[in-house]
């Protein structure tokens, strides 16, 4: 979290400027202290209003305004943040930091400044790849200002390629690693498998489990926050992959147990969040079945257990499973433990209001081998997997 932190955000003008509203709004939640500057272009995008009502403070725009303090604004400004982010980092702007140009607030509290700068570049593709915007860039990153993005995608002039600025969800990323202790996880390759895995009857029919894949996306996500690279192996789900996450997309039990088996060696951790499906039908018709009325039996064989297989196998990794129970929760759990050759199991009760499949909350327990067990209580998809992060880097402390 980065309670205690004061950043200021430096909003500039550019069509990426309205990803700056939600770019404050994270970091608020993550509860720092959030002060805002905005350039001339910037409040042509986005309203001071917005900004202000999101950040819970002032909205700076003007050098020469009546300070709320006695006190040289863009002074104050530059020295009271522990970090400044300008973003969207327009080309313009760019150049100004490079050349040392103080002609507006901002420009003025960078120049100012001697705390961190990360800057968030958003701009036309053309521009970007411009002799003199990458000699502005190389520039700064010899001043050790630090560059998130950009990223490549579809531009507000119709036009796609380099240029687009990374998304709110990343850049606030690594604004928290910025100020986060060095995790046992960083730089740790980690597999966590998410989502419902379809077994085929005919070309338009399948077997499924119950998943909508979040809890599995969440642990990725907060593994990556982690520092970890991480490798999500994914069933169909209708959730887009976390920044800076390598998504790997399977459909079926088998394709998931090649897609984990095929990666395990190399990995430090495996998180199987995945809901496999325990049968497939023994054939899989070419062509849809047609209806005629009459009963019709599938004959149904085991698929192979992902996670068993990999306790077997395990060679010094850490192996964490999770179990969705509606009964008889700790026993069930503790059994599967044992059984699978685990380091740690989330086990959850569907059948609690709040810990459902397709439930933004969860209620869980961490069972471990040894008979510990830590009950949380209901809270966030999100905020479990951080705290199940912290489990898995102490577990790797200890080996």
């Amino acid at each position: 979290m980065l309670s205690g932190k004061t950043i200021l955000v430096g909003v500039t003008g550019g069509i990426a400027a309205y990803k700056a509203a939600e770019i404050v709004s994270r970091l608020k939640k993550l509860h720092a202290e959030v002060h805002v500057v905005m350039t001339d272009g910037a409040v042509r995008f986005i309203t001071p209003l917005a900004l202000r009502t999101l950040a819970a403070t002032s909205v700076h725009t003007d050098t020469f305004a009546e300070p709320k303090m006695w006190n040289v604004e863009h002074i104050a400004l530059a020295q009271r943040p522990d970090l400044i982010l300008v973003a969207p980092a327009t080309a313009n702007t760019l150049a100004k930091m490079a050349a040392g140009i103080a002609d507006n607030l901002l420009t003025s509290v960078l120049l100012a400044t001697d705390k961190p700068v990360f800057a968030a570049p958003a701009m036309n593709h053309v521009m970007y790849h411009h002799p003199a915007t990458q000699a502005n860039i190389a520039v700064l990153k010899e001043r050790r200002v630090r560059f998130i993005g950009p990223v490549s995608g579809f531009q507000a002039c119709g036009s796609e390629g380099d240029g687009r600025m990374s998304e709110p969800a990343e850049i606030v990323a690594q604004v928290r690693e910025y100020f986060q202790p060095p995790s046992a996880l960083n730089g740790k390759k980690v597999i966590v498998t998410a989502g419902g895995t379809q077994e085929s009857i005919d070309p338009v029919r399948f077997i499924t489990n119950r998943s909508s894949g979040r809890m599995g996306y969440a642990v990725a996500e907060a593994m990556r926050e982690s520092g970890a690279e991480v490798c999500l192996i994914s069933a169909p789900t209708h959730l887009q992959a976390p920044s800076g996450v390598e998504l790997t997309p399977v459909v079926s039990a088998q394709e998931m147990y090649q897609a984990v088996l095929s990666r395990y060696d190399r990995a430090d951790v495996l998180v199987k969040v995945a809901a496999v499906a325990d049968y497939r039908p023994a054939q899989s018709a070419d062509q849809k079945i047609k209806k005629t009325g009459d009963q019709l039996t599938i004959e149904l064989i085991p698929n192979p257990d992902i996670l068993a297989e990999l306790g077997k196998r395990k060679r010094g990794q850490i192996l964490v499973g999770f179990a969705a129970e509606t009964e008889r929760l700790i026993e069930h759990a503790m059994e599967k433990i044992r059984r699978k050759n685990l380091d740690m199991l989330v086990a959850n009760d569907v059948t609690k209001p709040g810990a459902g499949f397709e439930s933004l909350t969860n209620i869980v327990s961490f069972l471990y081998p040894d008979g510990q067990r830590k009950d949380l209580v209901q809270m966030s998809k999100i905020e479990i997997a951080r705290i199940l992060v912290r489990e898995i880097a102490e577990l790797i402390e200890k080996k």
